[in-house]
């Protein structure tokens, strides 16, 4: 199809179309170039469709999240989608998971060591199976030690709902002696043979 032909399409079902077949959000500068269309005039459209979902009642929202726009089943049916998707079973993250992702996502770009001097443990397997589900990844070296540095990634901020980490909760409220383990994790840092197996994963055999 030439470039005159996509320009000529009706943009909102143009839009309907290109995003039913995405696999991650789509930046509204990349479906301003696919359709051939100035970025303003999509991203109004985007909003106008997401309205427009919202007034009809629709059984699925159009949202901004991670810097682009995808289609997603409202909360409210979100039993019925589990049971065809899942059939009654639920995949989670493990409880170590859980809070080795908390500790990348508050203290980020972070090493496997710092991330194991806060837990109290050896994190090394968690960090691979973050790595394997791509909810983190590397970022570089930190220049005093040479430690290989990890970040949240754009689809951990997909999975939560996120538009940015600025919109990650206080962490105060939850962890008043936050404050306590920064000043004891600066003291120093222990050290951890990456090949050795995580304590904390020989407990918790929950798949994620």
């Amino acid at each position: 199809m030439s470039e005159e032909t996509v320009a000529a399409l009706d943009l909102k079902p143009a839009l309907e179309a290109v995003l039913m077949v995405v696999d991650e959000p789509a930046t509204e500068e990349h479906l301003a170039k696919i359709l051939q269309r100035p970025r303003r005039q999509v991203a109004d459209a985007l909003r106008e469709l997401a309205d427009e979902y919202t007034v009809q009642g629709r059984g699925f929202e159009l949202r901004l999240v991670a810097g682009g726009w995808r289609f997603y089943t409202r909360p409210e049916y979100a039993a019925a989608v589990e049971g065809f998707v899942l059939d009654g079973q639920q995949a989670r993250l493990t409880q170590a998971a859980l809070e080795t992702l908390a500790v990348v996502a508050y203290r980020q770009p972070v090493s496997r060591s710092r991330v194991s001097a806060v837990r109290g443990v050896n994190c090394d397997g968690v960090m691979r199976t973050l790595l394997q589900r791509g909810l983190v990844e590397e970022a570089g070296a930190e220049p005093e030690t040479g430690a290989i540095l990890y970040v949240t990634t754009n689809y951990f901020l997909e999975r939560m709902g996120l538009r940015g980490l600025d919109e990650l909760p206080e962490l105060a409220p939850f962890l008043p002696e936050a404050a306590a383990i920064e000043a004891e994790t600066q003291e120093g840092v222990p050290s951890f043979d990456p090949d050795a197996p995580d304590s904390e994963d020989a407990d918790d055999k929950t798949e994620i």
